[in-house]
């Protein structure tokens, strides 16, 4: 919901919030410019200064003090109306006080877009949509960092999404002060708030005389410049005319011939805060103030470009749904939980396929859920995908927590179907918790549970077909997925290892292909990626891709993966037949959830075969010589020792900190979980200070590193499963 919330603002109010951001960003940096430009008054009081001005102009009408401190003088020559900035020490003109055309052009177009007070009111939507967006996008940034409390805590992903968080949680504070301060000036202008009475002090009735000099009048003396707004002279010839002199405590006339305070007036409480507020919104009276919202409301057109970038970097993942009706008229409700899109391709076919059997279909991403909205649904169905180690994909974060929020069960029945890889330990964990969590809320379940395994249509079919069964109508779908658009690689070398001990291993790596700026930006492509990241390769023969880690970054320049053939592997078999030269055609997928990332976090990485591949890349990508200790396993040091040169090079360097290996086909055979409990003491150490955990390789392996690092934890009290609530244990496994 928050991010629906704060997605059409923007879309419906972009180029508004972008006129108004960039317009109210330069005004704001006005009164800083203006200050640094004025010549600033000394410790005079309103008496000297009007003085000094009055010898140089006797027929002086007016002297205004402005925010930024510069002294504006007003007065006539044969007639002619006439204004200047004065010097204080001299009470000379020192500029004109002409008003610059391009601060008052933008003044109009920031208050009311050039259109009166048809632009006022839409000026004052601009600032609502700004309030909305700023508070939705404090809220997605929080979730985004992993709370409040972590708000400045590093980020990851593609520059784009980085970049867009960074400028939003320095600006946030300050949209969200001049959004909620412009729509107080806004009711202001329209005289919805109340001005509220103004408290008279003084009152007295004037002398009648003429002809007393400025300097001599107490009050004036007693009022510092710093606090003078504006000074009226009064006309000579008339006794009864006054002094008006205006300050920040108040407004009172003086008596032009004692010098009495005769009438005094204090703003009321309604006042006081409508000139705070446009203090706080403008800047003016406080020119640091002012330079600090100019800067964060120059976020407003970068945040605008940033979210288009992400914007569009996210449009092949949305769905392409045809016929699609809508929630309160559709007897399917079809919800999709997906990360990457490749969840809402089989969204498609089942939706295309129902809707051909006479079925009112809506299709919607789970976090959509809304039972109340759903009046004809007669089934609810859920394709959910998995992110990570069991959490909820982008489109259905919130769903559990409505879900069980939910009064009573729906009384349209349900059926579950998971996408996920069995090769991870978190297995369609986010679907079996969607599928627990009804069943537990006492909804009614159309079919049993299934999961669908590498997006395997045989597996899809055969859910479908228990579908139309329970539905009582022949379903046998048949999906084609839609194959991610494909580069060519060229492999550059190849080094073969382990052929000595029946584990034919070797490190693969192709040229990285030129990539335009526009891809290098939005993380799209090849433009950007890192160690950890996946290889999506298309053997021929199959539209099923193989995923292998990435040993490398975009930085590096090239593209590494370590391959091992297995016996009648289509895919590893035919990437070990390349040769320089020869090309294989292969796409880019982010594995956020296995990087490394920037900080200077200690690493204690565990691998074993080729599971050392990104791990290399980690250690290869360490320029900042963060603590990293690699333990590896081997089968023999002369064979599949892969990486051996580097993994002592990057050692003697400071890239490396410490290398053990363990070796399974030597005379004294040993593996990681043996060279784990050897430095238990030190692991457990590096942990309790905050070291994180990064495991790659088999599934056996990586559960005897879990089922070890659980013993060396128990003594201080931790546990891998704390752990890897915290993402401080994160595995990456096959």
């Amino acid at each position: 919901m928050i991010r629906v919330v704060h997605r059409w603002p923007g879309l419906l109010a972009g180029l508004l919030l972008l006129v108004l951001g960039l317009s109210g960003a330069l005004l704001s940096l006005f009164p800083a410019i203006e200050r640094l430009s004025s010549v600033q008054p000394a410790a005079l009081s309103t008496a000297e200064l009007a003085e000094r001005i009055q010898t140089v102009h006797p027929e002086v009408e007016q002297i205004r003090r402005r925010p930024s401190g510069r002294i504006i003088a007003y007065w006539s020559e044969s007639g002619v109306p006439r204004a200047a900035v004065m010097d204080p020490a001299s009470g000379r003109e020192i500029a004109s006080a002409d008003p610059d055309p391009f601060e008052r052009w933008l003044t109009r177009l920031h208050r009311s877009l050039l259109f009166g007070d048809a632009g006022r009111m839409l000026a004052a939507v601009g600032a609502a949509a700004m309030l909305v967006l700023s508070a939705s996008g404090a809220v997605l940034v929080a979730r985004r960092t992993g709370g409040w409390r972590r708000w400045f805590s590093p980020l990851r992903g593609p520059v784009a999404a980085r970049l867009h968080v960074e400028i939003a949680r320095v600006a946030v504070a300050g949209l969200l002060l001049s959004s909620v301060t412009a729509l107080w000036m806004s009711a202001s202008s329209f005289d919805l708030l109340p001005d509220g009475p103004s408290s008279s002090v003084t009152e007295a009735e004037g002398s009648g005389r003429t002809g007393m000099p400025v300097a001599d009048m107490d009050m004036l003396k007693r009022t510092p410049v710093s606090e003078l707004r504006s000074l009226s002279f009064p006309d000579p010839a008339d006794a009864a005319d006054v002094f008006t002199l205006k300050t920040d405590r108040g407004m009172g006339d003086l008596d032009q011939g004692t010098g009495a305070l005769l009438t005094w007036s204090e703003p009321s409480a309604w006042q006081r805060v409508s000139a705070t507020v446009y203090m706080l919104h403008t800047g003016r009276g406080a020119a640091a103030l002012g330079l600090i919202l100019g800067l964060m409301a120059l976020g407003v057109p970068a945040m605008a470009g940033t979210g288009f970038v992400l914007w569009f970097a996210g449009w092949p993942a949305r769905p392409r749904i045809r016929s699609n009706v809508v929630a309160g008229r559709a007897e399917t409700i079809l919800l999709v939980g997906s990360e990457g899109g490749s969840t809402w391709g089989f969204a498609a076919t089942l939706h295309a396929a129902l809707s051909a059997s006479g079925q009112t279909v809506h299709a919607a991403p789970m976090s959509t859920f809304e039972p109340a909205r759903y009046r004809q649904a007669r089934r609810v169905l859920i394709l959910a995908a998995t992110y990570g180690n069991g959490d909820a994909p982008a489109s259905a974060r919130g769903f559990l927590d409505r879900l069980k929020s939910l009064p009573g069960a729906p009384p349209a029945a349900l059926a579950v179907l998971g996408f996920g890889d069995s090769s991870f330990p978190g297995y369609c964990a986010f679907a079996q918790a969607v599928s627990g969590a009804a069943e537990t809320a006492g909804w009614h379940m159309l079919v049993p549970f299934m999961t669908v395994n590498r997006q395997s249509p045989q597996d899809f079919a055969r859910w479908s077909r228990s579908l139309g069964a329970a539905m009582g109508i022949p379903l046998n779908l048949v999906h084609h997925p839609v194959l991610p658009a494909v580069f060519s690689l060229r492999l550059v070398s190849r080094r073969d290892h382990g052929a000595e001990v029946q584990a034919p291993t070797a490190i693969l790596r192709f040229a990285l292909p030129t990539a335009p700026f526009w891809l290098r930006f939005t993380g799209r492509g090849f433009g950007r990626f890192v160690a950890g990241d996946l290889l999506g390769v298309l053997p021929k023969g199959s539209a099923i891709p193989r995923l292998y880690s990435l040993a490398s970054g975009c930085r590096d320049g090239f593209i590494e993966i370590v391959v091992r053939k297995h016996p009648a592997g289509l895919c590893s078999g035919q990437l070990f037949e390349l040769q320089p030269g020869d090309t294989v055609n292969a796409f880019l997928r982010r594995n956020p959830s296995f990087h490394a990332g920037h900080d200077a976090t200690p690493l204690i990485l565990v691998g074993a075969g080729t599971g050392i591949g990104p791990l290399a890349g980690f250690i290869r990508a360490n320029a900042r010589r963060r603590p990293i200790r690699l333990f590896f396993g081997i089968r023999h040091p002369e064979s599949d020792f892969i990486y051996g040169e580097e993994l002592e090079g990057w050692r003697r360097n400071g890239q490396l900190q410490r290398l053990a290996t363990a070796c399974s086909r030597t005379r004294q055979p040993s593996y990681v979980q043996d060279a784990l409990r050897g430095e238990g003491a030190e692991i457990a150490r590096m942990i309790h200070k905050g070291a994180r955990v990064m495991v790659c390789g088999g599934r056996d392996m990586a559960a005897g590193v879990s089922a070890t690092l659980a013993d060396i934890l128990a003594p201080i009290g931790l546990t891998p499963a704390q752990l890897r609530a915290e993402g401080r244990y994160v595995e990456d496994v096959f």
